[in-house]
């Protein structure tokens, strides 16, 4: 702590006691004392703040956040009336702190130490990234009602209507059987349309086991080789320690399938094409599983990286929505299923794109009988028992 007082006010081994916990907290949380300086920064806040706590303990907390930053109205907010508040979408954006920094604030008074008051920081990169795939999950069920729906009244329709078609095509000259053919094409085109769709309207339970993810992208390379993505390069860096995911190997396929399928065409004009396929144990976040109250761990990412030119802006956000798509004959289904299926098997999916890298990044839950993954060493750790 800053000051005398400080130390005076917690009761003797406390200090250490409240770092260890505070340490542990996954957000950056502050102390900023009476004359503004942060005398408390736990590790996720020198992150944060790309600074040591010592360093923080030397300068006002304006020196480090925007000028103007709402942050310093709350905490004056906070002292004059000794109660708690919240802020969202805060913008932190500076080029000390980086670019994207939208975080929600949560501004506590701490008692015994008048004037102190404690800043916990929460980004919002994830949380966004969350509620976008609670979007693609209900957009996703918005088609199924639609498929079911074109499945039973269009279908048949269209059947009768080729038909027409085939027998208009016996009876007139060679100049309107062209119109004959092309109505009879449409046709099917529709058709297929709609059983593309009914694969969202699929909803029975799925056999799920134990599944070697290394083993999926393995069989996924070798179709893209042998085929869409011949001319361009792969490369794989896979943690060999990943436990199995607890998923369907046919549906995992048909998603890394879709996945590599778009990233091979979007290098399609690239002079040196190329495809990164990762595994990664990233432990830390939950989310609940479609259809249960149940909650788990999605320490589980697999990435599928591109060196194309990238998703535009605008299109980000509503990338995995039905119908949304960059191409000019694709039905923008491809990526929709994708979410359909992540989603089904309790995980998310998500994009980053910039130019020369986009990164679809699918975060799971592992198999229940898997053990959990024990962290490695830092360089130079001794073992001890």
């Amino acid at each position: 702590m800053s000051d005398r007082k400080t130390e005076d006010a917690i009761a003797p081994g406390a200090i250490d006691t409240s770092s260890m916990v505070l340490n542990a907290i996954q957000h950056p949380v502050i102390m900023v004392d009476a004359q503004g300086h942060v005398c408390f920064a736990n590790w996720e806040a020198e992150s944060f703040f790309a600074a040591s706590a010592s360093h923080l303990s030397r300068h006002n907390l304006d020196n480090f956040i925007p000028f103007g930053s709402p942050l310093l109205e709350l905490i004056e907010q906070v002292r004059e009336r000794r109660a708690a508040v919240n802020e969202y979408r805060v913008d932190l954006s500076s080029p000390r702190l980086g670019s994207d920094k939208l975080v929600d604030l949560y501004v506590a008074p701490v008692a015994g130490l008048p004037d102190n008051v404690v800043v916990v920081f929460q980004e919002r990169s994830m949380a966004d990234k969350i509620d976008r795939q609670l979007t693609h999950r209900a957009a996703a069920r918005s088609v199924t009602g639609l498929a079911s729906m074109l499945a039973h009244e269009i279908k048949n329709p269209l059947s009768g209507i080729r038909g027409a078609a085939q027998l208009l095509e016996m009876s007139v000259g060679d100049e309107d059987r062209a119109l004959t053919r092309l109505i009879r094409d449409e046709t099917d085109r529709i058709v297929s349309l709609v059983d593309r769709m009914e694969i969202f309207s699929d909803e029975r339970p799925v056999d799920r086991e134990p599944v070697n993810i290394h083993s999926v992208l393995d069989h996924v390379k070798a179709v893209a080789k042998a085929g869409f993505a011949r001319n361009i390069r792969f490369i794989e860096l896979y943690d060999p320690s990943l436990p199995p995911v607890y998923a369907n190997r046919d549906q995992l396929v048909q998603v890394f399938l879709n996945l590599v399928k778009n990233a091979a065409e979007a290098v399609g004009e690239v002079a040196d094409p190329e495809i990164v396929l990762t595994t990664a144990y990233r432990p830390g976040i939950k989310l609940s599983v479609a259809g249960t109250r149940e909650k788990v761990s999605l320490p589980l990412e697999f990435c599928v990286q591109d060196n194309g030119p990238g998703v535009p802006s605008d299109l980000l956000p509503h990338l995995f929505d039905p119908f949304i798509t960059t191409k000019t004959n694709g039905s923008g289904l491809g990526l929709a299923l994708v979410a359909k299926i992540v989603g089904g098997h309790g995980g998310i999916v998500e994009c980053d794109s910039q130019t020369r890298k986009t990164t679809f990044r699918i975060l799971m839950p592992a198999s229940r009988d898997a053990r959990p993954v024990e962290p490695l060493p830092p360089p130079g750790a001794v073992a001890t028992e």
